[in-house]
């Protein structure tokens, strides 16, 4: 094993959740209540702050093997050592081996990450970007609520498309899917087609109840 390898591996803390899947960049709020994983909470705040999310499919009643590492940014204590906490995510990971499962679930794990782009994906973000923005419109219009985009919606690719798979809702196999892609410009694809299937979904029903309302 080289020595960067070696650097590139090592063992941390997993927190199995059911169909939650965690991205880098993106916050993550908890509340913290199980005993073994109040014991895990305890010892990580006393050490690096960093444990894996892993996402539980319940309908499938497995684990998954890629996860993320979340930081722990903000913890309050509440009664009987429960704990509310607010934590980001870093880097993704594969386990590689459980070294244990008991108090909690202690993994072998090695971080991975996107391949370097062998083109600029600007316009593919661009075109993820425009799509969201159809979808919140179309759906601001349907629900008749205020319904915007964060002002600071992140520019670059890779980014972008954390941020998109991260706001998908009840999927979270496919959310799944998209974290563990290695590959950006195939990410932002993926979520081209989602959007795009989203987009023209919200649009017909738009037609429709536009012209339900001018017949009624």
């Amino acid at each position: 094993m080289t020595s960067s390898s070696r650097i590139a591996v090592r063992e941390i803390p997993l927190f199995p959740l059911p169909d939650v899947v965690l991205f880098p960049t993106r916050p993550l709020p908890l509340h913290i209540f199980e005993f073994r994983y109040r014991i895990m909470m305890n010892t990580i705040l006393d050490s690096d702050r960093r444990f894996g999310v892993l996402m539980v499919d319940q309908a499938k009643g497995t684990v998954a093997n890629v996860g993320c590492c979340a930081e722990i940014i903000h913890h309050q204590r509440l009664k009987d050592d429960r704990m509310k906490m607010l934590t980001l995510g870093q880097q993704r990971f594969r386990v590689l081996e459980y070294v244990r499962e008991k108090p909690y679930f202690v993994g072998l794990v090695e971080w991975i990450d996107d391949e370097e782009p062998t083109k600029d994906l600007r316009h593919e973000a661009s075109e993820v970007e425009q799509l969201l923005r159809d979808v919140v419109r179309l759906s601001a219009k349907l629900t008749e609520q205020n319904i915007e985009l964060p002002q600071d919606l992140p520019a670059l690719p890779k980014e972008l498309s954390y941020w998109v798979a991260s706001n998908l809702y009840r999927v979270a196999p496919e959310q799944q899917s998209l974290l563990e892609m290695q590959d950006t410009a195939a990410r932002l694809q993926r979520e081209t087609e989602i959007l795009t299937s989203t987009r023209n979904h919200l649009a017909a029903r738009t037609v429709l109840k536009d012209t339900l309302n001018q017949t009624s």
